[in-house]
């Protein structure tokens, strides 16, 4: 029988993330990043709808004291500017709720200086409760959901005016809209892809349902970041 190139590689990046994640894990950092343990469609009640879920979640996991921001981007209108996820995050450094550091600064994380700077992974993009995300590497019989939303290009920036169209938008509509007409920029946190491994900017989604979503690998999950980093 043939070896699977995808588990090879992927079993030599999790010996060497896990070698990197036995060197650093400190409970003493408080957790200031999560992956979203809760799924939902593409109608989060806009950028406001989506923080609250995130402080919701980090409140009910002990972080409640720290402001939460999702990692969003939304589109320009006539009457409102776009709105870059990487402006609403602070700038870290962050840490997962094992207490390892998956970026020190907004730089790190995007790669603004050198690529591939952070350790958003699949076994440190972690939800709020400590608990892994399927990936493509996961339990026999469960489903894929390495597909985060950002709406987001490989900066953290929206993408500009003229790249997408009114159905076409890649933030279903600002995350106000849950219709498989609509579509949504996503990341693989674990960094497997057959040909693009961005954690925050990989493809587009299907439509903005949660069976959407679904259909393309994703559970409507989206990364959380505190803003007051402490």
């Amino acid at each position: 029988m043939k070896n699977n190139p995808i588990i090879f590689v992927m079993t030599i990046i999790m010996l060497l993330i896990s070698n990197m994640v036995a060197g650093q894990s400190n409970r003493a950092h408080e957790m200031t990043f999560f992956v979203t343990s809760t799924t939902q469609n593409g109608n989060l009640g806009g950028l406001e709808g989506a923080d609250a879920i995130c402080q919701k979640l980090a409140s009910a996991a002990g972080a409640g004291q720290h402001t939460w921001r999702a990692y969003l981007s939304t589109h320009g209108t006539q009457s409102t500017p776009a709105v870059n996820a990487r402006d609403r995050i602070g700038n870290g450094p962050w840490y997962n709720a094992e207490g390892v550091m998956i970026a020190a600064s907004l730089a790190d994380l995007h790669g603004d200086i050198q690529r591939d700077s952070n350790l958003i992974y699949r076994e440190t993009a972690l939800t709020e409760r400590g608990e892994l995300v399927n990936g493509r590497v996961r339990p026999e019989g469960t489903g894929n959901e390495h597909d985060i939303i950002t709406g987001s290009d490989s900066h953290g920036r929206a993408f500009p005016h003229g790249t997408t169209s009114a159905g076409n938008n890649l933030t279903c509509n600002n995350w106000t809209y849950d219709g498989s007409d609509g579509s949504a920029m996503i990341g693989h946190h674990d960094r497997l892809s057959g040909w693009n491994t961005s954690w925050n900017s990989s493809h587009a989604t299907r439509g903005c349902s949660l069976d959407d979503f679904r259909s393309t690998g994703g559970a409507g999950r989206f990364y959380c970041f505190a803003t007051d980093q402490k």
